[in-house]
């Protein structure tokens, strides 16, 4: 679509260097765009391999746990975890990802999770419960690296619509425009020169 801008050399050249500068943003937006989809993707296999691992040691950690409920008495099992003996702290801070800044989490436990007698309690609680321990930092490294698969993936949204606008609309609007202006500045250089030539021949047979 031809702008609607005056056809004068001077906005020639004011089109021509918003073409370069367009054209040049639009290189570093695609390049920004391939970088930030490799990335995307290269935190997409990692999540889901993380996924996998994490699902397989929950689903191991709650059997286990099942198991230590059929074996005990409501009133058992929770004396037995009544009283735990594990304090966490989680530090939350930011990394950065193409100028994006995406949550790292990370978690520091200490003390026994094991905090009861283990005369009356099946060895799978314990287990259970140690596993319920060793899953938390990997819950919430999943937890962090999913919430940057989505900040990354609505940023790379956000930059293919840029791409998009410069390659599809900006780019050739542009460019349309200045072969329009091009014309109608050629078309009247040779009107002027036409009605000089004119003006020459008058002159002449006049002299």
């Amino acid at each position: 679509m031809i702008l609607d801008v005056s056809p004068t050399r001077m906005e020639l050249m004011r089109l021509k260097k918003r073409l370069i500068t367009a054209r040049r943003g639009h290189k570093l937006l695609k390049d920004k765009q391939d970088e930030l989809m490799r990335r995307f993707l290269e935190l997409i296999e990692k999540s889901k391999g993380l996924r996998r691992d994490v699902e397989i040691e929950l689903s191991q950690t709650l059997s286990g746990f099942v198991v230590a409920r059929a074996l005990m008495d409501e009133q058992g099992t929770q004396t037995a975890l009544a009283l735990p003996r594990v304090k966490g702290k989680v530090e939350v801070s930011t990394n950065r990802i193409m100028n994006l800044k995406v949550p790292t989490l990370s978690t520091e436990l200490t003390g026994n999770a094991v905090a009861y007698g283990m005369i009356n309690t099946p060895p799978e609680l314990d287990i259970s419960v140690r596993g319920f321990q060793k899953l938390l930092p990997r819950l919430l490294e999943l937890a962090a690296l999913e919430k940057a698969i989505s900040l990354l993936g609505r940023e790379l949204e956000r930059t293919r619509q840029r791409v998009n606008a410069l390659e599809y609309r900006l780019i050739p609007d542009l460019a349309e425009t200045i072969h329009s202006i091009t014309l109608k500045l050629s078309e009247r250089e040779r009107s002027t020169l036409s009605r000089l030539m004119k003006v020459k021949e008058m002159l002449a047979a006049e002299g």
